[in-house]
Parts: C-alpha cells; structure tokens; sequence
C-alpha cells in the first residue's frame, strides 16, 4: 500500500490535471461560438444591466448586475465564484462575424437572487468603467442575432456579458491545502493525515450510551458513534433515511460538551440546508458566505448581516467613508495627511476586531463551504470538531482546507449517490474522483454508521435502490411502506418509448441550438403522461393537497425543452408552481410526490454515454415519494445489466399487481 505521502502527491497530481483541463475548456469557451453555448448552461449572462454600486460590509466597492434576458435558464452563478465581463464586437476582416473582447474588469460574486446579481470588484474604477458601459447609448439600441448566435446591438456595439471565470482561487486554496497535508510534521494534521491513508484503528472514548427517542436505532447509534469519536467518524445516510436530522442531534449534542463547532459541505445550498435545520433547532449558527435561499430567515445568520446589524458599525462606516475621501483628495505632500489617515485606519481596524470577536462570541455552529473555510474572517481560528455534510461530493483536496483547523472529523454523505464534478477524463479514471469519505470508508469500515430506515419512498420504489446500492440493507418505515396518490396503482412504471406508432420516430439527437441531447418524442410523451396522471388525480385534489412532480432529465439540453413546452402548454398553467424540470444534480438532496424521468438516449448502437454512472439514477430513482414514471427506449436502455435489472423488477411488480 502507498505511503500517505505517495497518495497526497498522487493527488496534487491528478488536480493539476484537472485544472489545466478546466482552464483549457474556459479558453475555448471564450470564443464567439462558445458564447451562446455558456449563456444555454447558465454559466453567461447576455445583454446585462449595470445597476447601483455601493461599499459592503467588508468595504468592497459592488455593483449591481440585472439579466435581461434568457431568463428560464437555471444559472450557475453563486457566492464566491469569479467572474468576468466582456462585449462582442464586429470582426473588421468578417462580414457578419463578431469577436469576444474582454474588459479589465473581474469580480467575485458577492450575492445572487434570481436575475439580480452583486458583484465584488477589486477596484472603484472597475465600478465606474461598468457603470459607463451600463449607461452607454447604443446600449440602448435594439438587439439583434449574428450568425454565431451573439446578441449584437444596434450602431455596431454589442451588449455587455457577465460570465463565470476560470476559477483560480478554489485551485490556489486546494493546492495549498494538500502542500500543507504533506510538509505537516508532529501535529494534528499530520496525525490525522496518516492515519486516514491507513488501516490504523481511529481511537474513541468510552461512555455509557445515550438515549434518543425521538430517534430510530440507527440514528440513535450514529449521534453516539459521534461522541464517541476522537479522531474519524462516517454517518452514511441513503436516501431519506434522515442523514440531516441526525447530524442536527449529533451537533447539538457535541455542543453540550464544546463551546463551538465548524459545519461546512462542497456546495452553498448543502451548508444553507443544514444551517436552517441547525437555526430552526434554536441553535445560534453564523454563515460565513452568501446563502442560495435568499429570504429574510436565511439572511438573517450571514456574517455580513449580523456584521451590519452591529450598534457599531455605523461608526465603523463613517471611519472607512472619512478614509475614502481623505484618499480622494491625495495630499501627499502634506505629514499631516498621513498622520491623520493613520490614526482613522487604526480606528477602523480596532473596531473591526472588536465587532469581529463578538460576532464570533455569539455563534456556537460557524457554517460555510469547504473553500469559504479558508475565509480571512476565519483566519487563525480553531475547532475540536468539524462536520462535513454531503462529503460524498467533494474532492479530497477541498476537504483538507477544513480539517486544518480542527482536532476530529465527522463526514456524512452517501458515496452511492453523486460524485464530485470531474471534467478531465484521464484525472478521473487514475482517481481524482475518490473522496476522503470513500477512502475512509474502504481503510476503515469499523468507523463507518449506515442509517438504515428510510421515511421518504414507498417501499417497492425503495426495495430496488437498496437491493443495487446498500446490500439489501434499508427498510421502510412502516408509516410510510404503502404511501400511495392513487388506490390500487403500481408505485413504478417504465414508458418503452419504442413502441411508438410508426409515424413517430423516438431518437434521441445532438442540437447546435442547445449544445446538448435532446429527444422531441420522449419530452412530448413526457408530457402526455403527466396530463394522464393528473386527469386520474383531479384538479381539485391537486391544488389542494399541493401534489408536487419533478420531471427529470439526466441532460440539461432535453431539461430545457420541456420547460419551453410546460410554459406554451396550456393545460399546466394552474399546476406550474407544483411541477418543477431540472437535471439529476439539480434535484440533488430534493423528493417529490411524484417523480418522471425522460433518460433521452434512443440509438441503435446502445449507447447510454453518462448514464453509466448508476449514482445517478440512483439519485434519479430515490427522489420519489409515491410515483416514479420512468420513459424510456427499452431496447437502448437495457443493453446495460443495471436498466435491464430494473426494467424486470417493474415487470416483476406489474405482474404481481395485476
């Protein structure tokens, strides 16, 4: 077995693989014919507005940036990731062609809501240079389509773009991290890095047991295991079986006997889920970074809110508006200029710290992303205990910048569920995909809870994904084993999608438009199905009960084109706040009452492409309370062992159901 140094330097490999591959794929988007592509995965605005800019909390100059168009795509801007403006304009030497050209403007997302976006700028000229460009007159002008797909403007301008940048931060802070990892000697990290890449026993206290009623036994077992814990600890939680509620428990129980602890998880919607259950507990939580559920309840544990709702900070603000002017105005020349800017930058810092410190006094959970741990508000401070949620997700790199604060870990995710998002195929395959949970669970299985009662799923949608994925090992709560919308129907049905009329043709294709998969007959038979279930339900029923549906697609492309065709369709509109359309990764940590997915791919040659990853269809499958309808071409699909499997087990449950 390699040394824990040989693995970490496997590692650091293996990201740098996966950076170069990131950074190569960002370039080649740059490109006028990649634009449309970025604006169609939510990863580019077009046609922004350039709103007020204002200093925030920290003292950053932001601005405010509105989309105004393609506003039914999901985007992918959130709290922390760079980003970058740029304008199109005509090639000289090119009829009818435009070229990208970037500003010298980059920021950071500060706060996102909708089509309404805060952007962090490194410098007050950057403000002034987009506010001019925002307010510019052909701007203003009537928008047209080159022939690339770029939206161009009138009088030769073309409209300003905000788009994701290569993220150079996140790669900076998990480059470091593992360095670190690797040069630790004769402390904690170095402890705990040893004995992760080893079959070392983790050490545990000893103590009577404690008594959870409200807990099933598993669950019970699991806050105890965490008590328990010194070093490593894994809370594995199949889909609901209540992985959040028990790590709430173990939370609120490890603060009995701490005075704080560090919660984080791979992405912001996972710390704000957690960070809700947490405050709803009564437990005062800080959230370091900007939450993706922008309500006032969500808002109201940030860091930047309860730094603003300080009885100081008002004379913080006036100390930094003083300094800004007295900058503004520039007297070098003068000694006094200097003495007095000193003594109000002093000022300044002294009350910064000191609302800092009690901020920090007040919380007892400080809850943020694995990166957002490396936060200079979080500088120099220290943890017993550190819990990361959805530990399945994250690369290992990013899980270290976390730990090095802290003297124990408590992972909980699934690794039967979604991976981390790896674009490098060959950094992949060599084992950049493998989580720290993943390795912990294979070295050290004794460490390792599986929660075992599931509270979402009628049991005979549940019996598949256990028999695949958990050695048979989940059960039903028995109050939830025959939940059920309708009398006598079967919990599972699977659409064969090759048993169309000759007239219509169910193939899958690849469209420029949408830079992606999409099968026209599958989403329109999609669509046929659910009118046909909600007719058997009854509106009224609907409405009132609030019976909600998750139409999934495991491609973004075919995601889009039923959105379009719920939105035209008229028989939806009084069911549309009920029905939502996402991918597997957007439906993540989610359930529904009644769940369809259209799996796209219908060829001769029985390629599924990504559907091979069965965590996928594993997360795809559990998101059901009641009713799953899967469509689907059987003669594609079931070439793979895994579809043929499940296609029987339906047939298997049909015949048994009459």
């Amino acid at each position: 077995m390699a040394t824990a140094l040989q693995q970490l330097m496997q590692q650091h490999l293996l990201l740098k693989m996966e950076y170069n591959t990131e950074k190569q794929a960002y370039q080649q988007q740059t490109e006028a014919l990649g634009i449309r592509r970025k604006v169609k995965r939510g990863d580019a605005w077009a046609n922004v507005r350039v709103g007020k800019s204002f200093y925030n909390s920290l003292n950053q100059i932001c601005v405010e940036i509105f989309r105004t168009e393609d506003q039914d795509i999901e985007h992918n801007f959130e709290y922390g990731r760079p980003v970058a403006f740029f304008r199109t304009v005509p090639k000289e030497d090119a009829k009818d062609k435009v070229e990208v050209k970037f500003l010298n403007v980059t920021g950071t997302v500060s706060f996102v809501d909708g089509d309404r976006m805060v952007v962090a700028l490194p410098k007050d000229d950057y403000a002034r240079e987009l506010s001019m460009i925002g307010q510019a007159p052909s701007l203003r002008g009537k928008s047209g389509v080159d022939n690339t797909g770029v939206c161009a403007r009138a009088g030769g301008e073309a409209a300003l773009y905000i788009s994701l940048s290569f993220d150079e931060t996140s790669y900076r802070l998990m480059f470091d991290a593992l360095e670190r990892v690797m040069h630790a000697r004769g402390n904690r990290l170095a402890y705990l890095r040893d004995l992760f890449y080893s079959h070392q026993p983790a050490e545990h206290f000893k103590f009577q047991p404690m008594q959870f009623p409200w807990l099933n036994k598993t669950q019970e077992k699991a806050v105890n295991e965490v008590l328990w814990t010194k070093d490593v600890m894994v809370v594995h939680g199949p889909p609901g079986t209540g992985k959040t509620t028990t790590l709430v428990e173990a939370i609120n129980e490890t603060l009995r006997r701490e005075s704080q602890v560090l919660v984080c998880a791979q992405s912001n919607m996972a710390v704000d889920w957690i960070s809700e259950q947490l405050v709803d507990r009564g437990i005062p939580v800080l959230r370091v970074g900007n939450p993706t559920r922008v309500n006032d309840k969500m808002l109201s544990f940030t860091y930047e809110r309860r730094f603003e709702g300080h009885p100081e900070y008002p004379q913080l603000w006036s100390l930094r508006k003083a300094i800004r002017e007295m900058r503004a105005k520039r007297k070098r020349g003068s000694e006094s200029y200097h003495q007095q800017l000193d003594r109000l930058k002093s000022r300044a810092t002294e009350l910064e710290v000191r609302i800092n410190a009690e901020i920090f006094q007040e919380a007892r959970v400080i809850a943020c992303t694995l990166t957002g741990a490396a936060n200079r508000v979080l500088e120099g401070m220290k943890f017993t205990t550190l819990f990361i949620d959805e530990a399945a997700q994250a690369l290992e790199a990013a899980c270290w910048i976390p730990i090095r604060k802290v003297s124990r870990v408590i992972f909980a995710g699934d690794h039967q569920q979604l991976p981390p998002t790896v674009k490098s195929i060959a950094a992949l395959k060599a084992g950049l995909g493998k989580t720290l949970m993943e390795r912990i669970v294979e070295n050290k299985p004794e460490v390792v809870t599986l929660l075992q009662v599931q509270y979402r799923m009628n049991d005979q949608i549940m019996q598949f994904s256990s028999r695949e994925f958990y050695n048979g090992m989940l059960q039903t709560a028995p109050e939830i084993k025959y939940r059920g919308i309708l009398d006598y129907d079967i919990p599972i049905s699977w659409y064969n999608t090759d048993d169309l009329p000759d007239d219509i043709e169910s193939k899958e294709e690849f469209v420029g438009e949408s830079f992606g998969r999409i099968n026209k007959a599958e989403a329109e038979l999609t669509l046929q199905h659910l009118e046909l279930y909600y007719g058997r339900i009854g509106k009224q029923r609907i409405l009132d009960e609030r019976i909600d549906v998750g139409i999934i697609s495991p491609y973004r492309a075919q995601v889009q084109l039923l959105r379009r065709m719920i939105k035209k369709r008229e028989f939806f509109k009084p069911y549309r706040h009920l029905i939502s359309v996402n991918t597997v990764d957007g439906f993540q940590g989610q359930e529904r009452d009644v769940i369809i997915l259209s799996l796209v791919r219908s060829n001769d040659e029985g390629q599924i492409g990504f559907l091979r990853d069965l965590r996928r269809m594993n997360v795809a499958i559990t998101r059901a309370r009641m009713k799953l309808i899967i469509l689907g071409s059987v003669g594609t699909l079931t070439k793979h062992p895994f579809y043929k499997r499940l296609y029987e087990y339906i047939g298997k449950l049909n015949l048994e159901n009459g």
